[in-house]
């Protein structure tokens, strides 16, 4: 629910219901900061903390909650079946930057010229990728949901604050 279902919120709200191995895409805000609420069931949250250049990833049980800060990329895996959150912003309409996007609107030449990936190659890669994904794994992907491992174990029992100085409120 954001500001175009309900004008009168000063904040946004997302409520997720999502299966193992479901992902919400990797994505950043480019103007608000985002709670992520775990209501039941577990998932691994990915942050890229862009100060120190360091993936972040927590796993997250019923009851915990992360802040992801206005800005960072982020992604969201749910571990078990029937997992549900509830992501909070703090403005009513959230800006969002889809990775997705990033990837099939970077030309390959960029691509090449910034990394020296080989153009062909990059475009076969993002060819599938036709519009912006929010939930997945998109169903052309053939990927199995429910076969997902975090790459890295960080348990956390308290609300994450960000290091102070980096953004304003």
């Amino acid at each position: 629910m954001f500001a175009a279902q309900l004008p009168s919120i000063k904040t946004g709200f997302f409520n997720v219901h999502m299966s193992r191995g479901f992902i919400i895409q990797p994505h950043w805000h480019t103007n608000v900061n985002e709670l992520v609420f775990i209501i039941s069931g577990e998932a691994s949250v990915a942050i890229f903390n862009p100060f120190t250049r360091k993936l972040m990833t927590y796993r997250l049980t019923q009851g915990q909650n992360i802040v992801l800060p206005k800005g960072w990329f982020h992604w969201i895996v749910a571990l078990k079946d029937q997992t549900h959150m509830l992501t909070i912003f703090d403005k009513p309409t959230p800006d969002i930057v889809y990775g997705s996007d990033f990837l099939r609107f970077t030309p390959a030449d960029i691509m090449h010229l910034a990394y020296c990936i080989n153009p062909d190659e990059y475009n076969r890669a993002v060819a599938p990728i036709q519009a912006s994904h929010v939930l997945g794994p998109p169903k052309w992907c053939g990927n199995q949901p429910g076969t997902y491992q975090p790459h890295q174990q960080q348990y956390y029992a308290e609300q994450m604050q960000p290091p102070t100085g980096y953004y304003n409120y």
